[in-house]
């Protein structure tokens, strides 16, 4: 198999051009290549396929093979591929993902892109589009009591096509131990579907500090719809201003929450290197 390894804000994945070769078991391939001492190493496994719905289709697999609904990194890094690699002149483009149908603003410099701006669709706090349990009768999972491994806690629980919990903390989030607190929050049972959870320091009213423990691949050095459910929820609780930067491990991002309800993202995107691989 060939691949091309891609990062966006450090979230880095395995691409494979699924116009030019197709894999039997994407969620095997995924494990596989994720692997940081026995495969290449990633955060999981993206696919580059043709669409009849958009100009391309992303198919994305967390690293234990779970298929993922959306990732803003990865996506931008597949609008930087389709152009450096001549499937398209376009530099607006259109890609398709289990959350729908994304549009691509892509910024070429001396003949290849290095940022990518993203319309991630409007972000939903209603409960059941997380989908998340809360007590009946709450229309918004907004600043709701929770608590977590002996923790207590409020949380904003947002939807960008896949699902978030956003936690805001006065610690600093860099000195937080995630692989203690981030398993037991994804797999609560009041997230039917697993969550991404984020935990979020407010800098100022436009700027914020962000880790996150995704779903079914732990800890990242960033989330692009992580990134963008924190901003959606700090401007929701009147936290900042509606263009912030998101401070992650591995970049930051600049988030817009524009008048008309989309939120979009814009970042680098990096190609790291080229190889093959027996699968």
């Amino acid at each position: 198999m060939h691949f091309t390894k891609m990062q966006g804000a450090g979230n880095d994945y395995v691409y494979v051009d699924c116009t030019k070769e197709a894999l039997a078991d994407p969620s095997a391939v995924a494990r596989k290549v994720s692997d940081r001492h026995f495969g290449i190493g990633s955060d999981g496994l993206i696919l580059i396929l043709p669409s009849e719905k958009a100009d391309f289709e992303m198919a994305m697999y967390n690293a234990d093979g779970s298929r993922g609904a959306m990732c803003g990194n990865g996506i931008r890094c597949v609008g930087k591929y389709v152009y450096d690699h001549a499937l398209t002149e376009k530099t607006e483009i259109t890609v398709d993902t289990l959350s729908g149908v994304k549009a691509l603003t892509l910024y070429p410099e001396n003949g290849q892109v290095s940022r990518v701006r993203v319309d991630m669709g409007v972000p939903s706090f209603a409960p059941e589009a997380v989908p998340v349990l809360v007590s009946e009768g709450i229309a918004e999972a907004v600043e709701i009591p929770a608590r977590f491994g002996g923790r207590d806690c409020r949380m904003t629980c947002v939807s960008m096509g896949n699902p978030h919990a956003v936690f805001f903390t006065e610690e600093d989030v860099r000195g937080l131990d995630l692989e203690e607190i981030g398993p037991p929050i994804e797999r609560d049972p009041v997230f039917p579907d697993r969550v991404n959870a984020e935990f979020v320091n407010v800098i100022d009213r436009k700027t914020l500090r962000m880790r996150v423990w995704e779903r079914g691949s732990g800890e990242t050095l960033a989330c692009g719809t992580g990134a963008c459910a924190s901003a959606a929820a700090a401007v929701r609780t009147g936290r900042t201003e509606r263009k912030v930067t998101l401070q992650l491990l591995g970049g930051d991002l600049e988030i817009e929450w524009a008048e008309d309800g989309h939120l979009f993202m814009t970042g680098e995107a990096v190609e790291v290197f080229e190889g093959e691989i027996d699968v």
